[in-house]
């Protein structure tokens, strides 16, 4: 393993210079706030936790920790499934949270340039008062940072209708980690000149580069949408039904699953959500299609639940009636995820196969967990067959969890890839999903990857031992 520099009163002394000693901390309650995101229960402080507020400022820093050899790990909202913002080795913890501004809005080439640091609501909800809209919607879009989705290539419940992050960054700025600052590729919405650095800063993980700036494609925002959920007595029908409605001709705005488990757990974490299910439901699809003609999203409401009702639905759909209704099924969508983890000692996978093939993988899901004991409870974005599997540790006692957790889950993952799939839709490799790798790639795939991070960061001190460990 690399051996980094530790810092020294020296090395804190050189950081004076290049930063205002407000923005620079070394307690030890800032130092623990900012050791962890929300993956599991790990904890990785940094040795210093720095703020900076320009990208002359993060320039300055990275160049500080090439020529010293500290490794420096950049930390956004913290909301992070993976731990790619978990100083595991120390050094700087880099946070972004001061670049917060929206620097533009260009309604004329709907375009937007924002800092990283902005909250994803936030961004959605201003272009939203100019009739534009950013589509990736995290769960976590409250909280998030719109650097934090760069680096993840973060989805959401409308990626299966407008795609996911990638698909609307059309330019970045970025500081490397020697320190020099580069634009990725163009503010245009066509780009065939050279290589595509800019898709490969996206999802990246903070390992090549740290993102200071981002020019981002918008869309209008459709006035219009109908928002239905669908219980099923069985949850293989449920995800049966799921590629159907596409061959119906159909291209829902999000499409989500959810079992059963998961939304008693969720209403009992949030009191104020209610929602009525028969005995023998197992599990719901959460259908919306949006537009701007009313007449057409009947229709296609209409069509929707033609083959719904053909795939064994139990016959109580809720049409959701006015906005208040649709935003309470959306927040019991979107806190499924904190209830599940308030509920139990949970390791939740982030699985993403074709959409077809959704019955298949649940199946093989259950059936593991079988062999191996445990319970799972899972959900997510049905209409591009990214299934979230929460493995609940119940009963199960701290050997079986330490010691046949990892095999269950290397199964689940060789299934998924079996299946046509891979082992991460959104959520990133980060360190927690670093020693499956091998599944998804052969050794030259990886090491060609290992490649591309030795071009950019020869001394691997950028988010090191992210994705894969770095020889």
């Amino acid at each position: 393993m690399k051996q980094y520099n530790k810092f020294s009163k020296d090395l804190l002394n050189k950081l004076e210079l290049i930063l205002d000693k407000n923005f620079i901390f070394t307690n030890n309650e800032v130092l623990n706030e900012y050791s962890h995101d929300e993956t599991e229960n790990l904890s990785y402080p940094p040795e210093v936790l720095l703020k900076p507020g320009s990208s002359v400022e993060v320039s300055k820093i990275m160049k500080f920790a090439f020529e010293h050899n500290v490794p420096v790990t950049p930390i956004g909202a913290r909301t992070g499934l993976s731990g790619g913002a978990l100083s595991i080795h120390g050094g700087i913890g880099l946070s972004m949270e001061r670049f917060n501004k929206i620097i533009n809005i260009d309604e004329d080439n709907l375009q937007l340039v924002v800092e990283p640091g902005v909250i994803t609501q936030v961004l959605q909800e201003e272009v939203a008062k100019k009739g534009l809209y950013y589509a990736p919607d995290p769960a976590s879009r409250g909280t998030c940072f719109i650097g934090g989705n760069i680096a993840e290539n973060s989805g959401g419940p409308r990626a299966v209708k407008y795609g996911v992050t990638k698909d609307f960054v059309l330019n970045l700025e970025v500081v490397l980690p020697n320190g020099e600052t580069i634009q990725t590729g163009a503010n245009t919405l066509k780009n065939s000149t050279g290589y595509n650095l800019t898709q490969l800063m996206v999802g990246s993980e903070g390992t090549l580069g740290i993102v200071t700036k981002a020019t981002l494609k918008l869309i209008p925002l459709p006035k219009l949408n109908k928002l239905i959920l669908v219980p099923f007595k069985s949850a293989l029908d449920a995800c049966a039904a799921v590629s159907s409605i596409f061959k119906a001709g159909i291209v829902p705005s999000a499409m989500e699953f959810m079992e059963r488990f998961a939304v008693e757990w969720t209403m009992k974490y949030i009191d104020h959500a209610h929602l009525a299910m028969k005995d023998d439901v197992e599990a719901l699809l959460l259908i919306e299609v949006d537009g701007n003609n009313e007449e057409l999203l009947f229709e296609e409401i209409q069509k929707i639940v033609e083959v719904v009702e053909a795939h064994n639905c139990d016959d109580d759909i809720l049409f959701a009636e006015d906005e208040a209704q649709k935003d309470q099924l959306w927040f019991i969508r979107r806190r499924i995820g904190e209830a599940v983890k308030a509920n139990s000692i949970y390791k939740e996978e982030d699985t993403v196969v074709p959409r077809y093939r959704l019955p298949d993988l649940l199946k093989g899901v259950k059936e593991i967990g079988d062999n191996y004991g445990f319970k799972s409870v899972c959900y997510g974005h049905a209409g591009d067959g990214n299934l979230h599997v929460n493995i609940i540790k119940g009963d199960l006692s701290q050997e079986q969890w330490d010691n046949e957790l990892p095999k269950a889950v290397r199964e689940i993952f060789e299934l998924t890839v079996s299946l046509g799939g891979t082992i991460s839709g959104e959520h990133g490799i980060g360190l927690v999903q670093k020693p499956y790798m091998d599944i998804p790639f052969k050794s030259i795939e990886l090491d060609i990857m290992r490649g591309v991070k030795k071009v950019f960061d020869p001394k691997n001190i950028l988010n090191p031992d992210k994705i894969f460990w770095f020889n």
